[in-house]
């Protein structure tokens, strides 16, 4: 019996889930290292949650230093079949308002220093990810988000840049030229890794900024950053709560198959080490020799 059916990942401003039974708190090894803190499991509307603090508790690890591959990893181990990420972005639109919510459907790769896969090692595999979020999951958040009374917004371009730093003013206005929706610094390499991992991934983008590209706001800071996105994290722990009950036991997409024609290696050339590194990930399709 696995011990979550659905994970969490909290960016900034969100580090717990209120509303959690039952709860425990525990450490996952795995190959990659150790995940960026200690998983919260709990019950929240009568299913199993995995709650995982992206950054760590206290907000210790950039962008860039985040143990993406041991993060999802875990979650597989612990059973997740859907993760729920949410996450602070600017907002690269006038009519995406600070304070408002995006479920992206599309994500854009501007990072340079992730390692965004699970394979190397001997085993190489090609996943489909024309379309990175999962549709039933990201309708659920959309819904919810509207059950909530949130200004949603339904689809759109998430860019995701290396940070820490915020965009210079040239980097925002070819962004936007683009035509992407947010911008953050995180999603997309969880995205990734997700799909190889053939859990369901969808984002709840909380806006804060117009990054620094509208001329008749400030530019971003800190400061202002904070003081909004404390009013979205309320707002995406009550989507997440409504969410969770809405979503149905099984799942009908097809994220849990990614793997079916994507590993290009024959098992028999596949290392024994890297067979049970990625145990979790490969198991079904690749077995061990015994």
């Amino acid at each position: 019996m696995s011990e979550a059916e659905i994970g969490v990942i909290g960016g900034s401003g969100l580090y717990d889930m209120e509303g959690l039974k039952y709860v425990t708190s525990v450490r996952v090894d795995t190959p990659f290292g150790e995940p960026s803190d200690e998983f919260v499991l709990g019950t929240l509307e009568g299913r199993r949650l995995a709650f995982l603090p992206r950054h760590g508790r206290g907000h210790r690890f950039t962008p860039s230093e985040i143990n993406y591959r041991a993060n999802i990893y875990a979650m597989k181990k612990l059973g997740v079949e859907r993760i729920i990420s949410v996450s602070a972005v600017g907002s690269m639109k006038e009519e995406i308002r600070p304070g408002e919510i995006v479920v992206p459907d599309q994500f854009y790769d501007q990072t340079k220093n992730r390692v965004s896969t699970f394979f190397g090692g001997g085993v190489v595999a090609h996943v489909g990810f024309a379309d990175p979020v999962c549709r039933e999951l990201s309708g659920a958040l959309y819904d919810a988000g509207v059950k909530a009374g949130a200004k949603m917004h339904k689809g759109g371009t998430y860019i995701c840049m290396e940070g820490p730093q915020f965009s210079t003013r040239g980097e925002s206005r070819i962004y936007r030229g683009w035509g992407v929706d947010v911008i953050g610094m995180t999603n997309v390499t969880e995205a990734k890794l997700a799909r190889e991992a053939e859990i369901c991934y969808a984002t709840l983008a909380l806006a804060t900024d117009y990054d620094c590209w509208h001329e008749t706001e400030e530019d971003v800071t800190i400061e202002a950053v904070i003081a909004i996105l404390k009013k979205n994290v309320e707002t995406a722990k009550k989507i997440i709560q409504i969410a969770v009950e809405a979503l149905p036991v099984s799942r009908s997409c097809g994220c849990g198959d990614s793997l079916k024609y994507a590993i290009m290696t024959p098992a028999e050339l596949i290392p024994e080490e890297t067979k049970r590194k990625l145990e979790a990930v490969i198991g079904k399709y690749v077995g061990q020799e015994v």
